[in-house]
């Protein structure tokens, strides 16, 4: 079980790791981040974009990247012959760099040559638990807007696919709500309701979900004995659910900025996980979100 951020990089340091396909790869900030990956033994990469630009961007900036550079300044192409990478089997995650996320994910996601499983595509922002000990999960931050009672039953299983691939083995899952009681004012506590008896009917495999929770309550033991809610979730939650993209964009950013702590973000739902960092994330979280992709892709 990897119990830390820093015990994640630890062990894909000792890994036979496959390469990343980093798809527009021409900007100093990407190659510092790929040079760092690589002195760390964190990733190898092959890039994909303009030759010429990214060979004088390294130049200029002294970067020591020693990667395959597959020359493709077509943003469109390049994503198509990233996922080409991983079908081959020559690349096992990608990462997106200079390019539209729609232009990326158009190219994952193409049906008749791309990496589509069927699944929604959510995003996982993983970050060392501020109680007791191991890593904690919140999902969706940044991909699905306004999840309905399906997409949000999709988002659990994504999420705890990645935590038994972390050896999580049966992780506890708490929806989260402004409240910890059902109000039929407030539809995602309804939600909540019913995808915790899903859950309890094993229509969601390998997980205890419960809810609805508020923060407090899902992550505090002495929150949750406060306010007298028992359970196998109550104050001890691996996986937190969002009611919406906002609220998790908020509350994933308030950990990094207010917590101080570093976040790995893994996109899952496709074939292989995919790396889509924030130019504002912190160097360390961004390799730490490489370290993931390569963890999970091994």
């Amino acid at each position: 079980m990897i119990r830390s951020m820093e015990g994640l990089k630890k062990s894909v340091i000792n890994m036979n790791k496959k390469k990343i396909a980093l798809v527009a790869a021409e900007d100093d900030e990407l190659l510092e981040l790929v040079e760092r990956a690589q002195g760390l033994n964190l990733a190898e990469f092959i890039l994909l974009g303009d030759r010429t630009k990214i060979e004088k961007i390294a130049s200029e900036n002294n970067r020591k990247c020693d990667c395959e550079i597959i020359d493709e300044p077509d943003n469109k192409k390049a994503a198509e012959k990233a996922v080409d990478l991983v079908i081959s089997g020559e690349a096992g995650a990608l990462m997106k760099g200079l390019l539209l996320t729609s232009t990326f994910l158009k190219a994952v996601l193409n049906k008749e040559k791309g990496l589509n499983t069927g699944k929604i595509i959510s995003q996982i922002s993983v970050f060392d638990t501020e109680f007791g000990e191991g890593l904690q999960f919140v999902t969706d931050c940044a991909m699905v807007i306004q999840p309905n009672l399906t997409e949000k039953k999709q988002i659990i299983e994504n999420a705890v696919s990645l935590a038994r691939k972390l050896g999580y083995e049966k992780p506890k899952v708490a929806l989260i709500s402004a409240i910890e009681v059902v109000n039929p004012a407030i539809n995602d506590t309804m939600e909540a309701a019913v995808l915790s008896k899903m859950a309890d009917r094993g229509q969601i495999k390998n997980a205890i979900v419960d809810g609805p929770f508020a923060l407090d309550n899902a992550i505090s033991a002495e929150a949750a004995e406060h306010k007298g809610i028992k359970g196998e979730v109550a104050g001890c939650a691996d996986i937190l659910v969002v009611p919406n993209l906002q609220v998790g964009n908020v509350l994933s950013k308030a950990i990094t900025y207010y917590g101080h702590k570093d976040v790995a973000s893994a996109v899952v739902g496709a074939e292989v996980p995919i790396v889509m960092t924030s130019r504002t994330d912190s160097v360390n979280s961004k390799l730490l979100s490489i370290a993931l992709a390569n963890y999970i892709s091994s």
